[in-house]
């Protein structure tokens, strides 16, 4: 079975509204007005506007890194984490129960990216405002990619998305065209450490495998129902990416199922063990 029909039967089976696309970067197409472009293997809906919950992570750290680049700030400085910056769900920062930590930006961006650290974000917002992360977002060339501003300039929401922009995102870092060689490989790595998220597309994978994946999921609900997303890049033996991936689905049921057990989360892990051997066949 082709990876656009396991795709739309384990989406069917789930429920829910989705929105993906999926590229084989091995392959290229020749397109006559753009070069070579990615040969898509899945491409349902890829313009179409999410949100993005914390599948945004990667945009809000890639706003930080390029101020990284920009010699504006340093992975090494100091951010001091007090009572009001935390935030429960996701994460490890909220568990301690006493704060007053001084934290590497390094830390905090792993933190964010690994774990999916809510407070780590509030982090990131008192050093690139929302306004800013939207205007490096723009200059980028996204154009559909954004954090929702609140009152508070230095926080925000998470904001929304396509497929295809996440798509893009997550190419041009792995390509090195996005940020600096050394921001570059610092992102990437913690994407890829196997202690990160693997209840997904990682899951049916041995050690080995999983560390060749590099992804970022999110959820959360809304009043359509639950909403359970992955993004990331599977990388060949050689260490070359090889497919590119973001799986968007939201209207789900099992609101409270933030585990492996989720039909959508099952599907991702399907698709996973699916473009795996795709990329060492």
């Amino acid at each position: 079975m082709s990876i656009d029909s396991l795709y739309r039967d384990r989406a069917r089976r789930a429920g829910g509204s989705w929105y993906a696309l999926v590229t084989d970067l091995s392959r290229p197409l020749v397109d006559s007005a753009a070069g070579y472009v990615d040969r898509p293997l899945v491409d349902n809906g890829a313009d179409h506007v999410v949100e993005g919950y914390s599948v945004q992570k990667l945009a809000v750290a890639v706003a930080v890194l390029e101020k990284v680049d920009r010699g504006e700030l340093s992975l090494g400085q100091l951010v001091a984490l007090t009572a009001d910056d935390i935030l429960g769900g996701s994460g490890i920062y909220f568990l301690q129960g006493v704060w007053g930590d001084q934290l590497t930006l390094a830390n905090v961006l792993t933190a964010m990216l690994l774990v999916s650290d809510n407070t780590s974000v509030r982090l990131c917002g008192r050093l690139v405002p929302a306004a800013e992360i939207n205007e490096i977002l723009a200059a980028k060339g996204f154009t559909r990619t954004r954090v929702e501003p609140v009152a508070d300039p230095h926080r925000f929401r998470m904001g929304t998305t396509t497929p295809r922009e996440t798509v893009e995102l997550l190419r041009r870092l792995v390509e090195g065209t996005l940020l600096s060689p050394a921001s570059s490989a610092f992102m990437v790595r913690v994407l890829r450490w196997v202690n990160g998220y693997t209840d997904g597309v990682r899951r049916v994978m041995s050690s080995a495998e999983r560390a060749r994946v590099a992804t970022k999921h999110g959820a959360d609900f809304n009043a359509a129902g639950a909403a359970r997303h992955e993004a990331g890049v599977v990388f060949g033996r050689d260490g070359a990416p090889r497919i590119t991936y973001a799986l968007f689905a939201d209207g789900l049921g099992e609101v409270e199922n933030y585990g492996a057990t989720h039909p959508a989360v099952e599907a991702h892990a399907a698709l996973g063990r699916a473009m795996m051997d795709a990329v060492d066949e």
